[in-house]
């Protein structure tokens, strides 16, 4: 299955040439490997003891100096890291971020109660919108994410990162995920090791869905699912089973919509997986 890995915390990774933006600070080490885009992810790695902040955010960075931060779908054209060395001298970077262009998608025939929730529901949406809030608000230790990410599952990608949608007529907020269309009961798999923090069978909006934590603020959504096979708190490693495709929720047909965060910020999962691979046939 192809791969997408951030190849910097490697050695032969960290021996090749980078670009001035990404060089080695003068005053001490520090690395930036990723997408400078909105949409983006950024692994860094610098001294162990050092901290790092990210426009004034304070970044976890693990006992071999790793970190990471990512960028929002309309993230602002420039960012600035800051790094204090544990010999107390500083450095400070400032990060051009890419723009980019985003499609509009217009999807009609939905019920309306599903484009405009009756009053009767609002208590409900405001309590799961909350509980998933409260997960994405986690800062885990253990770096999963390093070992890279993998497609949860194969199948037409029907929908993309930062469109805007258009419901019945009436404009949504962005799609911050990637729709993938396959069959109800295909499997899904982590993309990438971590610790589940949301396991539900059936949310208004998402249907059945899975939150995994691949630490340090970052996590995996995995939505409208049919089967949910993992259960609150169970630690999983990349490609392990976590359920099946399905249209729970709001949906119009089976299909997964894999999510990204880094804490709020909406992280585009095709930056980080790579080309859709090929389906296995028999």
């Amino acid at each position: 299955m192809t791969r997408f890995r951030f190849s910097l915390f490697l050695a032969l990774g960290l021996a090749m040439a980078l670009t001035a933006q990404f060089a080695a600070a003068q005053g001490g080490f520090l690395r930036l490997k990723g997408d400078f885009v909105q949409g983006g992810l950024v692994l860094g790695r610098t001294e162990p003891g050092a901290e790092v902040a990210l426009d004034g955010r304070t970044l976890r960075v693990d006992p071999k100096g790793n970190f990471v931060f990512g960028f929002h779908r309309d993230a602002p054209a420039e960012a600035r890291l800051s790094v204090r060395f544990p010999d107390g001298r500083t450095e400070e970077r400032a990060l051009a971020v890419e723009a980019r262009d985003y499609d509009v998608q217009r999807i009609d025939g939905l019920p309306p109660r599903m484009v405009t929730p009756p009053d009767a529901v609002l208590a409900r949406i405001k309590a799961e919108n909350a509980k998933i809030a409260e997960t994405r608000r986690n800062d885990g230790a253990t770096p999963y994410f390093l070992d890279g990410f993998v497609w949860p599952t194969v199948g037409r990608i029907s929908g993309i990162y930062g469109s805007q949608r258009i419901l019945n007529g009436q404009p949504r907020q962005p799609h911050y995920g990637i729709d993938i269309a396959a069959p109800a009961g295909t499997p899904v798999r982590a993309p990438a090791g971590g610790v589940v923090t949301l396991a539900e069978d059936d949310l208004y909006y998402t249907g059945g869905t899975i939150i995994l934590d691949h630490g340090h603020g970052l996590t995996s959504a995995f939505l409208h699912m049919k089967d949910v096979e993992v259960t609150l708190g169970q630690a999983v490693a990349q490609g392990a089973r976590l359920g099946t495709v399905g249209s729970t929720g709001r949906s119009t047909g089976p299909h997964l919509d894999w999510r990204i965060n880094w804490f709020q910020a909406r992280i585009d999962p095709q930056l980080l997986a790579g080309p859709m691979p090929k389906k296995e046939t028999n």
